[in-house]
């Protein structure tokens, strides 16, 4: 056909991945349903959705956007039918709520009975049937969307005036099967609203019956309510939760989660860390004496997250809770939050929070000198250590995945332990580590730290106890003293059978490993620790050749260098809060 062209030539501009202006990402020239639907197939396969369904979706959207039926689409077509089809934005990623009161859609499949709150008529279909909102339950036929919708949540007020005014904001719902709180009959289908807020359910005639009092409900000690914000005035006696989810941990895990947060919480509360990192919410609730921080994702996110509090100019350093997602997690084993989300109900999850204990956990500085300065080698990930720094054997393992998945991301949506074991096994084979005390030197407060004695492949310094995903490598002290005042430094190898970890101690843990294999049978529970070198307060390590090293999981490979680690914050005024980080301690009495 004449003045058709491929999709293909155009595929990276019309990115679904990136944000834009829908009028810009729908300017092409004309070209064929058929070529089309091809190029969204394929971008979804790139992209790594489950395109099962999604080629028949396609080509009914395309169609109801073709005027003249001729299966090509005109320019004009294409923008004016793109514009107003909110399913085929929302396939396409782009944003089509930008105001308050908006609806976010996301297409859906329904598993049970569903009706559209527009026609009033059931959702039906074998595929996605329609669209839900992600932030009120809102559900409508696909052709039903531009139609007269009920308005979304409010999530600010316009006027001073209506700060602290604290009213339910009532929202149609599938209120089916539950009780009315005013008549206390059954809600039939259709017949309900449900305030998003507090989450109380009352029939359609009921609702001015009642009190227009809203006091949150269960979360109301965590909810930042729209009465609240015009600036931020805190209700009385709250501590608001700013949410950040990474959407990518966890495979769908992590998008579920914010789906979820959004609902519970004011969607200003909640924040897709994939748009913009966390510096919009840390701004938002930058003035504010009391909040909690709830990071959803793994020690990656965390860190991330630390970093940008740092950084921040707030009014205090929020304390932070974690809901771990994907693998390892170790700081949330630590904290007790677990090693991984299991899809318990995250109503309890923010109640546990509530609940939660204080605790202060130290930060360490890490300085990293070459030896010779032309040989910089790979840029350092991070200057500051929460968990562990380590180097060798593990670091190497931590290495080989980081560059194979830096080359094709694509294989490393799913499976990573299968990866982290093959590159493991290859590890136990080359050895490549191996006689590492001839490579290095370990000096604590002066002291040097023998190594001669054994045959070491890799040495981890900890400031928690846990690694790779659960080990404990310092293990268990069962006959700890009591100290009155913790030694500086600590080689003795009977005292250190006694020494004990803490991560508010000023002290961090040295241990060596001898292979893979070592670190297999500790993560299994067959061998009870690793071998404990050292405990001490600041630590060089000097080392003689490139060796590969990591920071929290973040590995590079660096030339001959010296290595040092110092309790506190690198390149600041050191006072107090410099010194460390606030954790929520999950309550598990």
């Amino acid at each position: 056909l004449s003045g058709c062209v491929s999709l293909k030539a155009v595929s990276c501009y019309f990115s679904i991945l990136e944000d834009g202006n829908p009028r810009d990402k729908l300017e092409c020239k004309t070209f064929s349903i058929d070529k089309i639907v091809t190029q969204m197939m394929q971008a979804a396969e790139y992209l790594g959705w489950d395109v099962t369904e999604l080629k028949p979706v396609l080509r009914d959207m395309l169609k109801a956007i073709d005027i003249d039926s001729s299966g090509t689409l005109t320019q004009q077509e294409w923008i004016q039918g793109g514009l107003n089809n909110i399913p085929l934005l929302v396939l396409l990623g782009l944003k089509v709520a930008e105001k308050d009161g908006q609806h976010v859609w996301r297409l859906k499949n329904f598993n049970r009975p569903t009706y559209c709150f527009v026609c009033q008529n059931m959702m039906l279909g074998l595929r996605k049937q329609g669209l839900s909102c992600n932030f009120c339950k809102y559900t409508v036929h696909s052709s039903c969307a531009n139609k007269n919708c009920t308005p979304c949540v409010r999530t600010f007020v316009r006027s001073k005036t209506e700060i602290g005014c604290s009213v339910h904001d009532w929202i149609s719902a599938d209120c089916e099967s539950n009780k009315c709180e005013i008549c206390h009959k059954k809600i039939k289908m259709l017949t309900g609203k449900s305030c998003a807020w507090c989450h109380r359910m009352r029939h359609s005639d009921c609702v001015p019956l009642g009190s227009s009092h809203c006091d949150c409900g269960l979360l109301q000690h965590h909810i930042l309510p729209p009465w609240a914000i015009c600036a931020i005035f805190p209700v009385k006696d709250t501590n608001p939760l700013l949410v950040f989810v990474n959407p990518k941990s966890g495979g769908k895990q992590g998008k579920r989660v914010l789906r979820k947060f959004q609902y519970l919480l004011n969607p200003r509360q909640v924040y897709n860390l994939d748009n913009g990192g966390p510096n919009p919410g840390l701004q938002f609730f930058q003035n504010l004496h009391k909040c909690r921080v709830l990071v959803c994702g793994g020690d990656g996110t965390v860190g991330w997250i630390l970093d940008a509090i740092d950084k921040a100019d707030m009014a205090i350093r929020p304390p932070v809770a974690i809901l771990p997602l994907g693998t390892g997690n170790d700081l949330a084993r630590c904290l007790h939050w677990g090693g991984g989300y299991e899809g318990s109900d995250l109503t309890e999850i923010i109640k546990q929070i509530e609940k939660s204990i204080l605790v202060k956990m130290d930060r360490w500085s890490l300085q990293v000198i070459p030896a010779d300065t032309a040989d910089e080698g790979d840029p350092v990930p991070n200057d500051i250590i929460y968990n562990y720094f380590s180097l060798g054997v593990d670091a190497s393992i931590a290495h080989q995945f980081h560059v194979m998945r830096e080359k094709n991301p694509q294989k490393f949506n799913t499976r990573n332990k299968l990866w982290y074991f093959q590159f493991a096994t290859s590890e136990t084979i080359s050895a490549s580590c191996r006689n590492l005390k001839e490579c290095l030197t370990i000096e604590c407060c002066g002291v040097p730290v023998e190594l001669s004695r054994l045959s070491l492949e890799g040495i981890a310094v900890l400031n928690i106890p846990s690694m790779h995903g659960g080990s404990n490598l310092w293990g268990e002290t069962k006959r700890a003293e009591k100290l009155k005042k913790r030694q500086e430094v600590t080689v003795d190898p009977d005292a250190l059978e006694m020494c004990s970890q803490d991560m508010n101690d000023k002290l961090l843990e040295v241990v060596g490993l001898e292979s893979v294999v070592e670190m297999g049978q500790i993560y299994t529970g067959l061998k009870s620790k690793a071998h404990r070198l050292v405990q001490a307060a600041h630590i060089t390590i000097r080392t003689y050749k490139t060796l590969p090293m990591q920071i929290d999981g973040e590995p590079w490979m660096q030339p001959p260098c010296t290595v040092s680690l110092l309790f506190g914050q690198p390149k600041r005024t050191m006072n107090c809060e410099d010194l460390f980080h606030y954790f929520w301690l999950k309550h598990t009495g």
